[in-house]
């Protein structure tokens, strides 16, 4: 009789087959903020999951930065941050890929409302930190990222062309590029250990 609360009650606590346990909101709030330089991360909006594939504000921050929290539905590590300025973008990726729009053709959803003036873009560039690993690169407990691949930083500048940044559209080591030029979602990229 002993093993079978035992057992009970390790169903009880434990996630159930397919789901996956939830870092605490801390936990959360820590990896989130992890692409940022330390400076800026205490004054992140952080947003994370209190349930499994429900997206929603676990932190209101004062710096005009949201950052993602790393999603327990995916089973590598992923967290962004960026300017508030880019959250409709944001927003309207991640509402269409719900509406099950297949990945490739988010962006010409996105763009088409641009297009439309439904869907706003920042008039000022606008920052991006990103930091992405393996399956189980990221330990909650410790905070830490092992295996991880080199972080990204990008500025948005919707639209911008070579010709009105003066910056090549062509990757070269240690030169900052712009990356999908005259495009809503041009930006710069700037690559680590410039």
């Amino acid at each position: 009789m002993r093993y079978g609360m035992l057992a009970i009650s390790l169903l009880a606590t434990s996630p159930l087959e397919g789901q996956s346990a939830l870092p605490t909101l801390e936990q959360q709030i820590a990896g989130a903020v992890l692409p940022m330089p330390e400076g800026m991360r205490a004054g992140a909006t952080v947003l994370g999951y209190r349930e499994t594939g429900k997206l929603t504000v676990i932190r209101k921050g004062s710096n005009g930065m949201i950052c993602l929290a790393d999603s327990p539905a995916i089973p590598t590590f992923h967290v962004a941050c960026y300017h508030e300025s880019l959250e409709p973008f944001m927003a309207r990726g991640r509402s269409a890929r719900a509406e099950g729009v297949p990945e490739q053709q988010v962006d010409t959803v996105r763009f088409k409302e641009i297009a439309e003036g439904k869907l706003k873009m920042p008039s000022q560039p606008a920052a991006l930190w990103q930091l992405s690993g393996p399956e189980g690169s990221w330990n909650p407990v410790t905070n830490e990222v092992t295996g991880a691949r080199p972080p990204l930083y990008v500025v948005y500048i919707p639209f911008a062309t070579e010709a009105t940044t003066g910056l090549p559209a062509t990757p070269a080591r240690g030169l900052p590029w712009i990356m999908f030029p005259g495009t809503p979602k041009a930006h710069i990229m700037f690559v680590p250990g410039m």
